[in-house]
């Protein structure tokens, strides 16, 4: 059962092929054998499984249907989940247990999704590589001594392992996509508001979005179903109608106008990603697609300015983390000042304390305008650029990320080479637009994606794209050895 995807269990489930409470412990089980490998959990939520599970059978024999309807999940580590553990993957949050349910949790339980456990993640969603958590790193099934990329890489290890048929993860500059190309995974970042982040905690408020993993383009439209809407809680939401995502996923790509821009193609991609992207390429040009070269001309500076304003909102978000009101407190402080400042320097890891220091930095009164204010401005300067390519082509195509995953520890000593991993990924988080990675072959073993944007709220269109191209491809339904 646990190489079915979230559409085959929906079918087993409405056929009677099995029972949602049998799914969940041959799963919990799977877990539990194989997860001590890869890290990829911090909180298994048995007990709650299974009364998830069961009422989900009852509602089924009940006559209610629904594709998630007892399909087991994974949340990552960030969602507010109502008196379980939500720690953030920080020592910070080890003790926190939150008070409510997130929006995205509630909306997928209401659906009868039945929720596993909270799934590992880069601390406080800080980092490319699943690396920075205080449980530790998360292992690559594909390769144990790599990393599945971050922050979402417990989420992505998780169902690309087969512990899960799909999962939550949150995208602030591709933690969601490219995760997803470093374990042959489809991951989705929906529109900016799209998904509501309500209970979601915040790293950088004005980037975060949160979206589905799962091994098929067909799976990410019934999770996004269940996740997507607006929230009057969120003032960020957009009240925009949510579509049925499943509905044209067998839509032809015939005349469907695909941009690909140079600037994606520079000297830091690996050639060996370039030849595949390529080969993606004539795959839907088979499809009735008709390929287009474009520009991006402010993709240059992309990096940089993400780099500013990220960290400036997260020294913004984190600065509740005090040791006042809950989270880690240090032990008898000399005053309220000793109390901040090591329960903070306790609390929070080096990546965190690096961005947060950044961010001070940047937002300080002698450097707001010459940093914080530039990279606003650059950000309007790359939307604009998209805006222009989006009047001449349907879709933009180019790789996820410039390598496969590296092994562990690789990059620790030089923190911006991994900062580097995100330079195709984070112009659609600065342009608050939808993007999607697909498998698309192999590089020495370890899996590579193929990146997709579309216009504001054209999810659907993603979709249709990549379930087509995973109709005429088999990459997504290799599965790594030993899981």
């Amino acid at each position: 059962m646990h190489q079915l995807t979230l559409a085959e269990i929906a079918r087993g489930l409405a056929d009677k092929k099995f029972s949602s409470e049998e799914l969940t412990k041959t799963l919990l089980a799977r877990i539990a054998q194989l997860d001590p490998q890869l890290n990829s959990f911090i909180t298994l939520t048995e007990d709650l499984a299974l009364e998830q599970a069961k009422a989900a059978d009852v509602r089924r024999a009940n006559g209610e249907t629904g594709a998630l309807l007892g399909a087991p999940i994974g949340h990552k580590d960030l969602f507010c989940t109502l008196g379980v553990r939500t720690s953030c993957g920080s020592k910070m949050l080890d003790n926190f247990k939150a008070p409510y349910d997130a929006t995205v949790v509630a909306k997928l339980a209401a659906a009868g999704a039945v929720s596993l456990g909270k799934t590992n993640m880069d601390e406080f969603a800080m980092g490319s590589a699943n690396e920075s958590s205080y449980y530790g790193a998360v292992k690559n099934p594909w390769n144990l001594e790599h990393v599945p990329g971050g922050s979402s890489g417990g989420s992505a290890a998780a169902v690309a392992a087969r512990l899960l048929p799909a999962a939550t993860g949150t995208d602030t500059g591709g933690s969601i996509r490219q995760p997803a190309a470093l374990t042959n995974l489809t991951g989705l970042k929906p529109t900016y508001g799209r998904v509501s982040r309500w209970g979601m905690i915040a790293y950088a408020s004005s980037l975060d979005q949160g979206g589905p993993l799962a091994r098929t383009a067909e799976d990410c439209a019934i999770l996004l179903q269940g996740m997507a809407g607006f929230d009057p809680q969120d003032s960020t939401s957009i009240d925009e109608p949510v579509p049925d995502f499943s509905a044209n996923l067998n839509g032809s790509l015939q005349g469907l106008r695909i941009g690909v821009p140079k600037e994606f193609f520079s000297e830091g991609l690996d050639a060996r990603i370039a030849e595949l992207v390529h080969n993606s390429i004539k795959a839907l040009e088979k499809l009735g697609a008709v390929i287009k070269p474009i520009s991006l001309p402010n993709m240059q500076h992309a990096i940089p300015a993400y780099y500013v304003i990220a960290p400036a909102e997260a020294s913004s978000n984190l600065s509740r983390f005090d040791g006042v009101r809950f989270g880690h407190r240090c032990e008898d402080p000399k005053d309220l000042t000793d109390l901040y400042k090591r329960s903070r320097a306790e609390g929070f890891g080096p990546e965190v304390q690096r961005r947060i220091l950044v961010g001070a930095y940047a937002l300080s009164a002698g450097y707001y305008d010459a940093y914080y204010l530039q990279a606003q401005k650059i950000r309007r300067l790359i939307k604009n650029d998209f805006m222009t390519a989006f009047n001449e082509v349907d879709i933009i195509l180019g790789p996820t990320t410039p390598n496969p995953a590296w092994k562990i520890g690789a990059k620790n000593s030089d923190p911006v080479s991994a900062y580097l991993e995100d330079v195709y990924t984070i112009t659609a988080n600065l342009a608050g637009l939808p993007g999607l990675s697909m498998p698309a072959g192999f590089v020495d073993g370890l899996p590579v994606g193929v990146q997709l944007f579309a216009p504001y709220f054209q999810e659907g269109r993603l979709l249709n794209v990549a379930h087509q191209y995973q109709l005429n491809t088999d990459w997504h339904t290799r599965s790594p050895a030993g899981f």
